[in-house]
């Protein structure tokens, strides 16, 4: 007696290729990133600094505040890698235990622009009409005097401090963030999954915090970024000026202040300072470059 022999072999499920599997956008994101060569440099320098910020206590071989007033203008050598300045205090430890601050400024100040200046491009850019016109208006007043001028303005009524440089720098910013928003915003609101949002009764917080929002974050990432390495500078010169941290605050662009009666005396109290601001700035710069070709659609192949 013959039968049919039905051919009953495995069905091996097909494996897909890292090409065809699905990549969200922040890995995708991710994986461009790593190939830019100078991005990754500019991580690097930047995650340096961080971590001197963080470990400061641990690094740095001297207090910010020891005086010896014996070794004044010493040059770099085995005791002081980088030298000493007019009191005595070892600048490497300085440059350490400053890199706190100005970070702490960049990130705070833009942090508090980004929260601000999203929150009335946002509303600008949703609603329209005469709430547009009044918040725009607003923009434009800042944005007519410069930037470092009006910070210098802010922190004269205020006071000069730290605290006072950091909230000058985060008011002169908010144009910058306020108007990127309003401009994303009001591309993403013509988008039919807005539109459906609407139409289904879901309210106006809603829509602005789970659909708008997070559709406008690759803009403000990237030039947040940038704003950083702006508000170092910023920070920076209003210390060099006298307006920002005070002594004995071991502020970058204080110590440039301090020491720039000894330029042809003591150079190296000048240039290490300086260096440390050009690199902190060189890094942002070159992250945020990275995460705009990254993260914007239009720089991809």
């Amino acid at each position: 007696m013959s039968g049919q022999v039905t051919n009953i072999s495995p069905q091996i499920p097909k494996v897909q290729t890292e090409d065809e599997q699905v990549i969200s956008p922040w890995k995708e994101a991710w994986r461009t990133y790593r190939k830019n060569k100078v991005a990754l440099i500019g991580l690097g320098i930047v995650s340096f600094f961080i971590l001197l910020a963080i470990f400061a206590d641990f690094i740095a071989p001297y207090g910010f505040k020891e005086t010896e007033l014996a070794n004044k203008h010493i040059p770099p050598s085995a005791a002081h890698w980088l030298g000493t300045d007019e009191f005595g205090r070892d600048i490497l430890s300085r440059i350490i235990y400053g890199a706190r601050i100005s970070l702490w400024v960049g990130f705070s100040a833009v942090s508090g622009s980004i929260i601000v200046g999203s929150f009335l491009g946002i509303l600008a850019g949703y609603y329209g009409k005469w709430v547009d016109a009044i918040i725009s208006r607003m923009f434009d007043i800042l944005l007519a005097f410069p930037s470092i001028l009006l910070a210098i303005a802010i922190v004269a009524m205020l006071g000069p401090s730290l605290q006072n440089a950091l909230i000058a720098i985060a008011i002169i910013n908010i144009p910058t963030f306020g108007r990127l928003l309003r401009s994303r915003v009001l591309s993403v609101k013509e988008e039919e999954y807005i539109t459906a949002a609407k139409a289904i009764g879901m309210k106006d917080a809603r829509i602005l915090f789970h659909h708008v929002l997070p559709n406008s974050m690759a803009p403000i990432i990237v030039q947040g970024t940038l704003a950083i390495a702006t508000a170092i500078i910023e920070a920076a010169a209003l210390g060099f000026l006298g307006l920002g941290a005070q002594p004995p605050a071991p502020e970058w662009g204080k110590m440039l202040a301090d020491s720039k009666d000894f330029i042809i005396q003591a150079p190296w109290t000048v240039f290490f300072p300086g260096i440390s601001i050009m690199l902190t700035v060189l890094g942002f710069n070159l992250m945020g470059d990275g995460l705009r070709d990254a993260l914007d659609p239009r720089m991809k192949n």
